[in-house]
């Protein structure tokens, strides 16, 4: 009998994970929360979830109670990145990557955008689909 690697969590533990990072964030007064669908786009994650705090210290209080709340629903997480600053803490949940940020770092990154980008695709322009080019 072969032996079946899987290399992601089913779907059910992934939306189950998914539901305990939104309830969390939302417990906790982030803001602005935005959830990013990664499947069959990235290989990194199922879905990136960016959420704003208001202050450095509102920043690692969501990061903190986060992973405090992930690893006692049993998935190992690592320490969040960005803690000592709390200017953008990631918490990498596994199929569910977690970005916190004070809302003026937020704006300069703008990930939403960056990745809405990458999932749609850059436009081409009748011209340059004509020449085989892209626009910007």
């Amino acid at each position: 009998m072969n032996t079946i690697a899987r290399i992601s969590k089913p779907a059910d533990i992934t939306a189950r994970l998914l539901a305990l990072v939104e309830s969390s964030l939302d417990d906790d007064k982030a803001e602005d929360i935005v959830v990013i669908d990664l499947h069959g786009k990235s290989t990194i994650s199922d879905y990136m979830v960016v959420a704003t705090g208001r202050s450095r210290r509102h920043v690692r209080t969501i990061a903190e109670h986060l992973r405090e709340r992930v690893k006692a629903d049993g998935i190992h997480t690592p320490s969040p990145e960005g803690v000592p600053r709390c200017d953008w803490v990631l918490i990498d949940a596994g199929d569910v990557v977690v970005h916190v940020f004070r809302p003026e770092v937020r704006t300069f990154y703008n990930l939403e955008k960056m990745w809405s980008q990458a999932l749609t695709g850059p436009e081409l322009s009748p011209d340059a689909a004509r020449a085989g080019g892209l626009t910007a």
